[in-house]
């Protein structure tokens, strides 16, 4: 691989090298159906899957459906999501999320970009996680703040926005592979090229990232 490959080269190889490295990479949060799913995506903004995990089980038994959540006010749900952070916003859009499901799609999750973007607190990063993990459909690239750095050290896009990181990445690989892609670079994330210390020097696939320090 030339030294300056260009990130459309080089892109297809980590995604190959990365699915060697994790080939069961999947979603980290737990979740049965997808209402579960789109709350558990929601409150996984601002804080980690491994915290939410811990609240979703009780939050789940007390409200097993979007229509047991529409029937409340949300300072009944702020208890159960606490220590997720920006609970109070939180819990405000859980209740009038499963409010406008009930009310528009009988209580299911639809299956569209359009539709979910139209439901409270549900951005495109959470539209893309239940659309891609529940129904199989890829309708973009999940840019959290794994992606969003990988993205900037590998070479991938140049921008810091996720808004504008998401597209330079879909057109980098195909779209059967969009969520392929940044679940393994989460992965990656998480294992080695971690925020505040990198491990450069073990990193495998090294040879295809251009902020590595032997660049």
């Amino acid at each position: 691989m030339p030294r300056f490959a260009s990130a459309r080269q080089r892109a297809p190889l980590i995604l190959e090298r990365l699915g060697e490295l994790y080939p069961d990479a999947t979603c980290s949060l737990d979740w049965r159906n997808p209402y579960e799913l789109l709350v558990a995506t929601m409150l996984s903004a601002q804080c980690t899957d491994v915290r939410v995990n811990l609240v979703t089980p009780a939050l789940f038994e007390r409200f097993p459906d979007a229509a047991a959540a529409a029937a409340v006010d949300s300072d009944a749900v702020e208890p159960y999501v606490k220590s997720t952070g920006f609970y109070r916003n939180k819990a405000k859009h859980i209740v009038a999320a499963c409010r406008l499901l009930v009310e528009h799609h009988g209580g299911a999750v639809p299956r569209t970009m359009e539709e979910l973007l139209l439901l409270p607190g549900v951005a495109r990063k959470t539209a893309s996680v239940v659309l891609a993990w529940c129904y199989g459909i890829n309708a973009g690239v999940t840019v959290d703040t794994h992606v969003s750095r990988l993205s900037q050290r590998l070479g991938l896009s140049r921008r810091s926005d996720p808004r504008t990181i998401e597209p330079d990445l879909m057109r980098l690989v195909p779209q059967a592979d969009w969520q392929n892609l940044s679940i393994r670079l989460i992965f990656h994330g998480r294992a080695v090229c971690t925020a505040r210390k990198p491990r450069c020097l073990d990193c495998p696939i090294a040879a295809l990232c251009p902020s590595h320090p032997g660049r």
